[in-house]
C-alpha cells in the first residue's frame, strides 16, 4: 500500500502502521505517511480511477489499506457497506438567493446511513479486520454511532457504541436497530470519548476507530476531496464551506485535495477553506475570532448535537488550515441554525440535519458580508439527512387542515393569499 507509516502531526516522529493514535515523545495526534507511486502519469491515474467502483474504493491508491493480488478496489467493494458517490448537485437557486455565481451542494447524506461517517467507518473497519480486531467500537455524538453499528452488523462483527444519553431520539433508534450494544452514557460527548480512551487500553481486541485506530479512520474524510474534484472534471473548487466538529473532517478535505494537486490528478489551486460552527459549542470559531493558536474547551449548548465537541483534537490544526487557505471559522446561533435548514431547503429540495443547517447559515453569512468572492465557484459540504434531527424543524412552518369539500379548500387558500 502507499502508506508507509504514522508519523506525529508536531515533532514527526515516525512510527509503524500500528494501532497508535498518539506520540509516545510529544503526545501530539498521529497520522497516516504516504509514499505515492510517481511514476504513473495523470491519464493512467485518471483511467484507473474511473475503472474502479461506484464508491470510495475507487481510491484504495491514496488510502491506507493493505492491497491484496489483483484489483483490490474492486475485493474491498465488496465487503460491508458501500460508501461514498454521493450527488454533488449544481444549486443555481442558492446562488442567486446568496448573489454568488456558482455554487455546489456536495449531499454526502445520500450515503448507507445518511451520514459522512460512512465513509470513515469503512476505511476503519475495513484496517481493523486487517489488523486482526475482533469488536467494532466508538463514542459517537450520533451519526458515527449509526455508521459504527451498520458497519459492523454488514461485517458479522459485535460492536459497542457509546453515546451521550441526550442524544436525538431518531440517531438512538437508528443506532439500536442494528443489534449493536449501545450504552448511553451520563455526560457530554468529551465525557464519553475520554471513557472510550480508557477502554482502548482495556479491550485489547475492541478497534475504536476514533481512538485507537483513528489515523486510518480519518483518511475516509479525503475521498470527499477525491470526489469533489472528480465530478468537477478534475478540477479543485475555488471555496470550500465545511462544518467544525473535532476538526478532521475540514483539515482531511484540505490534505486530499493537496494530494492530488501535487500528483497533477486535479487541476487549479487549493481552496479558500471556511469552517463553520454552532454558536452553542464554538471552541475553534472562538479562537479564531481571538486570533489565537489553541481552543479553550467549551460546555456544549446547542441543537446542533452532531458538531458537539467541546474540546475538539484538530481544532489547533483547524485554525492553521483557515489562516493558510486564506479562509475564516465562523459560529452561527440555533436560530440561524434553523434558518440554514429551511434555506438549503426550500432552494435546492435537499433536507439536512442541524450540521448542515450550521453549514448553510454560515455561508449565507459569509456572501452577506462579502467574505465570498461572488465570481467563485463555491462547494458547501452537507454531512447529514435532516431526518436524523426532526424536531429542529417542529413548528418553523405552518399547515392547514381542511374538511374533505372544495369550498372548505378554497377557503382555506384564500386565507394564505390574504396572508400573504
Amino acid at each position: 500500500m502507499g502508506a508507509t507509516g504514522l508519523t506525529c502531526r508536531e515533532c514527526k516522529a515516525p512510527y509503524g502502521l500500528e494501532a497508535r493514535y498518539v506520540c509516545d515523545r510529544c503526545f501530539g495526534p498521529l497520522e497516516v505517511a504516504y509514499d505515492l507511486d510517481t511514476t504513473l502519469d495523470v491519464d493512467e491515474r485518471r483511467r484507473r480511477i474511473q475503472a474502479g467502483p461506484q464508491n470510495i474504493w475507487r481510491y484504495s491508491d491514496f488510502l491506507p489499506l493493505e492491497a491484496p493480488p489483483g484489483p483490490s478496489a474492486r475485493t474491498l467493494s465488496r465487503t460491508g457497506l458501500p460508501a461514498g458517490c454521493t450527488p454533488l448537485i449544481r444549486a443555481d437557486r442558492l446562488a442567486d438567493h446568496l448573489g454568488l455565481r456558482e455554487v455546489w451542494v456536495k449531499n454526502d447524506a445520500a450515503n448507507p446511513t445518511h451520514s459522512f461517517k460512512d465513509r470513515v467507518v469503512a476505511v476503519g473497519a475495513a484496517r481493523a479486520r486487517e489488523m486482526g480486531y475482533d469488536v467494532l467500537a466508538c463514542a459517537s455524538t450520533g451519526n458515527l454511532a449509526n455508521a459504527v453499528a451498520a458497519q459492523a452488523a454488514a461485517l458479522g462483527m459485535e460492536s459497542y457504541v457509546l453515546i451521550p444519553s441526550d442524544l436525538e431520539e431518531q440517531k438512538v433508534l437508528a443506532t439500536g436497530v442494528y443489534g449493536t450494544n449501545l450504552i448511553k452514557v451520563r455526560g457530554t460527548y468529551d465525557d464519553v470519548n475520554r471513557l472510550c480512551t480508557e477502554l482502548s487500553g482495556e479491550r485489547e481486541n475492541w478497534a475504536f476507530v476514533n481512538v485507537n485506530i483513528r489515523p486510518y479512520y480519518a483518511e475516509g474524510s479525503k475521498t470527499l476531496a477525491y470526489e469533489i474534484a472528480e465530478q468537477l472534471g478534475w478540477r479543485v473548487p475555488d471555496t470550500i464551506v465545511c462544518p467544525i466538529a473535532s476538526g478532521s473532517l475540514y483539515t482531511k478535505i484540505a490534505k486530499g485535495f493537496e494530494e492530488w494537486l501535487a500528483l497533477g490528478i486535479a487541476e487549479g489551486s487549493a481552496p479558500v477553506m471556511h469552517g463553520a460552527q454552532a454558536l452553542g459549542c464554538s471552541p475553534v470559531a472562538g479562537a479564531w475570532a481571538e486570533g489565537k493558536d489553541v481552543c479553550r474547551p467549551v460546555k456544549p449548548d446547542t441543537i446542533a448535537k452532531s458538531l458537539a465537541i467541546g474540546n475538539p483534537a484538530d481544532g489547533p490544526y483547524a485554525l492553521d488550515l483557515a489562516r493558510r487557505s486564506g479562509g475564516s471559522i465562523a459560529s452561527v446561533d440555533d436560530e440561524e441554525i434553523r434558518a440554514g435548514i429551511r434555506l438549503l431547503a426550500e432552494t435546492t429540495g435537499v433536507f439536512t440535519e442541524t450540521a448542515g443547517g450550521v453549514t448553510t447559515a454560515t455561508l449565507a453569512k459569509l456572501a452577506e458580508e462579502g467574505t465570498i468572492d461572488p465570481d467563485e465557484s463555491v462547494v458547501l459540504v452537507i454531512t447529514g439527512e435532516g431526518l436524523k434531527t426532526l424536531d429542529a424543524v417542529r413548528d418553523t412552518f405552518t399547515s392547514f387542515e381542511i374538511d374533505a369539500r372544495l369550498d372548505s379548500f378554497l377557503d382555506a387558500v384564500e386565507s394564505v393569499g390574504a396572508a400573504t
